[in-house]
């Protein structure tokens, strides 16, 4: 039986830990459990974490443990696998990552996992289609992390360029969590009127909007380039997406969702809003995407699957 509240996360790199961090702030987690390859490691961030629950929002058990502690768990989150390395593309790192996320996901299936998986490694469209062929869970229970953090950072750099809060902006990036990824702005609002309105009425150039685009999809590149790696952005995504899932909230997020004849697509997990609850994408959100966002759309979907054909079915077939 399922334990309420409990989850799992296996990885303890800076992604991971940013999000398991974060539950000691915002709260919603009753039982934390922390796997990693290193177990050592496993045990030092999980106490480093126990120190740090006098002054937590609520009581929570937090320790480092196994693949058995699955069996219980509501959601296992995955961030395990190699890390982006300067001037490296999301895509690759596909291989390696196939094969680390193939063998977690068959010792996570083997404790009698029955929840929801999550999964955040890298590239993560990807990660998730061998996540889901592995575990034989069904397609909406496992989901992945998608363009939630790319959607944030776009919000982000419009709330600063049009001086609106982030919670009025209601845009998205779609498609590949990567470089073809794309935003459909016909679909985009601040509040209930249309962003190109907005633009049109204040006079600004358009190509500000190409500007903005460039610099969300340049953004990890940046970071990495000065810090080496990117956490605390997708921690925080990661933390709303869980509780989303724990609380079945039926919230919009754009996350990894698998394509069942969806915007064209099959057998193909990619970045599209989606209704998120307690069992997972309960829903894909259809836009009627324009001549020009559904040929992007496409070829970010195109470039996947490609790559799907050529890389990963290899790994999954291979005993």
């Amino acid at each position: 039986m399922k334990k309420d509240r409990k989850v799992v996360l296996v990885g303890t790199g800076f992604v991971g830990m940013s999000m398991a961090y974060s539950f000691l702030t915002s709260g919603g987690v009753d039982e934390l459990v922390l796997i990693d390859v290193d177990k050592e490691k496993a045990i030092g961030e999980a106490m480093d974490l126990q120190h740090g629950l006098p002054y937590a929002r609520n009581k929570m058990i937090i320790k480092a443990g196994d693949y058995s502690e699955c069996s219980d768990a509501e959601i296992v989150v995955i961030t395990a696998g190699t890390a982006q390395k300067p001037g490296q593309s999301r895509l690759d790192m596909t291989a390696i990552n196939a094969k680390i996320m193939k063998s977690i996901v068959s010792e996570i299936m083997k404790s009698g996992f029955d929840g929801v998986l999550l999964v955040a490694s890298n590239p993560v469209d990807l990660m998730t289609y061998v996540a889901w062929k592995t575990s034989g869970l069904p397609q909406n229970r496992v989901l992945g992390s998608g363009t939630i953090l790319d959607t944030a950072r776009l919000r982000y750099l419009m709330s600063e360029y049009l001086n609106v809060s982030t919670n009025n902006i209601h845009a998205y990036l779609m498609g590949e969590h990567g470089d073809s990824s794309f935003v459909p702005w016909t679909h985009a609002y601040i509040g209930s009127k249309s962003l190109l309105e907005i633009i049109d009425e204040k006079g600004h150039d358009l190509n500000d909007l190409n500007d903005i685009y460039h610099q969300v999809q340049q953004a990890a590149y940046e970071i990495i380039d000065r810090k080496k790696a990117t956490y605390y952005g997708i921690g925080l995504a990661l933390n709303r997406l869980v509780l989303a899932i724990l609380n079945d909230e039926h919230i919009i997020m754009t996350v990894s969702a698998y394509m069942d004849n969806d915007y064209g697509w099959e057998n193909l997990y990619i970045g599209v809003p989606a209704k998120i609850g307690h069992e997972g994408v309960e829903e894909i959100i259809h836009l009627p995407l324009n001549e020009v966002d559904q040929a992007k759309f496409d070829k970010s979907a195109a470039t996947l699957k490609t790559i799907l054909e050529e890389t990963i079915q290899p790994v999954i077939v291979s005993e």
